[in-house]
């Protein structure tokens, strides 16, 4: 069922795509963009990772260099039943995290250096759960394909608006034209934010849900979110405000100074997410007895203490 709808998602962005493509060129920027659209899909599924990762500087993390990150990871990973990720750290202060990659085979989880210095051992295998949860219903590729697909279309937006500003609209003396031309500008871009809105709240749910279940323990989820949403909107992470259609990816949204309401919001709101862990831990869910959840502190990460999730 993912599937069937992880290829809707990706035909409504295709289609999106073509339609800006024939309001801002009419039907030559129609074939052209369908053209680009094929290719740039091509082009995400193959190099989704690489893509992601890329934008936000992330550089590898090895077992040598990031040990108690790496065995959290590996040991998580069996958890989900997951081969194990490629593991990248992004030099930044806010703390954050994404995961990327076209299928579980081929995935990788980029945590930043300031999630990492925030977090207990616990929050932080609760963020990496949830990560891995996102692999494991394979939403990674789609929500990788949608960020590039989005930027794709504010980008040629904005290219036809600079054409229409120096006269190099489309048959600029055709009202019709001019209309159509200013439609696309305007609302095609918001169209592919609202398209990334409706994949990224629908898949965070799911996703907190089943990283609960991979920790085996939903209050350390709770707990990590609450701690990392605040700090993220007062902690400026320039790769994400410099690429703002990626912001999606992230476990919170990364660009801070939020100018939208709820109705534009990347996530869905963090207290909904904190409520609904909170009911999975009263309720029993998770696979280790919420009741002996760690109360915070900062050991190393990773630490195989004995009766740990991932030990």
């Amino acid at each position: 069922m993912n599937a069937v709808k992880t290829m809707m998602l990706l035909a409504a962005m295709t289609a999106l795509f073509v339609g800006a493509g024939f309001l801002l060129g009419g039907q030559g920027g129609m074939l052209i963009a369908l053209v680009f659209a094929v290719g740039m899909n091509a082009f995400a599924w193959w190099n989704s990772d690489k893509l992601a990762l890329r934008m936000h500087n992330a550089e590898p993390a090895t077992r040598m260099g990031q040990p108690d990150l790496y065995a959290m990871i590996e040991g998580l990973s069996r958890n989900a039943g997951l081969p194990m990720p490629a593991v990248y750290v992004i030099n930044t202060d806010q703390p954050n995290a994404f995961a990327t990659g076209r299928d579980p085979s081929n995935a990788a989880v980029a945590v930043t250096t300031g999630l990492m210095r925030m977090l207990t051992r616990e929050e932080l295998a609760g963020v990496i759960a949830h990560e891995l949860a996102h692999i494991k219903n394979r939403d990674t590729l789609i929500m990788t394909i949608a960020a590039t697909v989005a930027g794709a279309i504010s980008m040629m937006a904005n290219i036809a608006q600079w054409g229409m500003i120096f006269g190099g609209g489309r048959d600029r003396n055709n009202g019709l034209g001019v209309i159509g031309l200013l439609l696309g500008i305007i609302l095609a871009p918001l169209a592919a934010l609202l398209i990334q809105m409706m994949i990224s709240r629908t898949r965070e749910y799911s996703a907190d849900r089943m990283g609960a279940e991979i920790c085996g323990q939903p209050l350390w989820l709770a707990s990590a979110l609450g701690k990392i949403s605040g700090r993220a909107a007062q902690v400026e992470m320039e790769s994400a405000e410099r690429n703002p259609a990626s912001a999606h990816l992230f476990i919170v949204n990364p660009l801070a100074g939020r100018r939208f309401d709820n109705l534009f919001a990347t996530h869905p709101s963090t207290e909904n997410r904190v409520a609904a862990l909170r009911a999975m831990a009263a309720g029993g869910g998770g696979s280790a007895p919420v009741a002996r959840a760690a109360p915070p502190r900062t050991p190393r990460v990773g630490r195989r203490d004995a009766g740990g999730p991932w030990g």
